[in-house]
């Protein structure tokens, strides 16, 4: 998972910047995980003054005033871009009203609200918004990497159930197993790829190996297909 101090300033004289790179600016710093970036582009097409692949830093936060730039990082679907003030809090918007997911078609789980992910022998911050793989293979587990992809993993989204009472509001916990499914425990809404609220209930279990028969909930196909949470070299 994504830790703030982890994160190396950029290196001019580097060949390649490190997975976490913060990017200085005079107000604030931009940090960047490549590991949980899906190249969905909100950030260039948003401001190619700011977020230029073609350049060197690629990442100039001064080049936009402060608002705008917080406006542009924060439409990055996966948490891959966050905002640091210069003493080293990271700037979020007000949190969503209510925790959701969507079953993305032929993607990720897109998870926003207050979120909390629980890994073996780590539990996380409190975060607004990401992606998780549901395709089995991210090297970057429990977060997307947009291996699907390049896997060609295909489903289309739906999501054979019918919402409950209404959950209210409240911080959602997503407790990774390993070598398992997903645990989401707290008030969500699920949603299919069509945009359908569909399950309510909590806890629910959702698969991440890829091979659930009735994704996106498991069904234990985990076990059978021997299922790896972290990839060895």
């Amino acid at each position: 998972m994504s830790d703030e101090h982890s994160f190396q300033d950029f290196d001019p004289n580097g060949s390649r910047q490190a997975d976490q790179t913060r990017y200085p600016g005079e107000a604030v710093n931009v940090l960047y995980d490549r590991r949980r970036c899906m190249h969905a582009q909100e950030c260039g097409r948003a401001s190619r003054a700011v977020f230029d692949g073609r350049r060197n830093p690629w990442i100039d936060p001064d080049q936009a005033a402060l608002e705008e730039l917080k406006q542009i990082v924060w439409r990055c679907p996966t948490g891959a871009l966050q905002l640091e003030s210069k003493d080293g809090q990271i700037l979020e918007p007000a949190p969503p009203a209510r925790n959701t997911i969507v079953v993305s078609p032929d993607g990720p789980l897109y998870i926003r609200g207050q979120v909390v992910v629980d890994e073996p022998q780590r539990r996380g911050r409190i975060q607004q918004q990401m992606a998780l793989c549901r395709c089995g293979a991210s090297r970057n587990k429990p977060y997307c990497d947009n291996t699907h992809v390049r896997l060609r993993f295909r489903d289309a989204g739906p999501v054979s159930a019918d919402p409950g009472p209404d959950p209210g509001e409240g911080l959602l916990t997503v407790k990774v197993y390993d070598g398992g499914p997903l645990e989401v425990a707290g008030p969500v809404t699920l949603m299919s790829a069509s945009g359908r609220p569909a399950k309510t209930d909590s806890p629910m279990w959702l698969c991440r190996c890829g091979n659930s028969k009735n994704r996106p909930f498991c069904d234990g196909s985990h076990t059978s297909e021997g299922f790896r949470s972290i990839d060895k070299d």
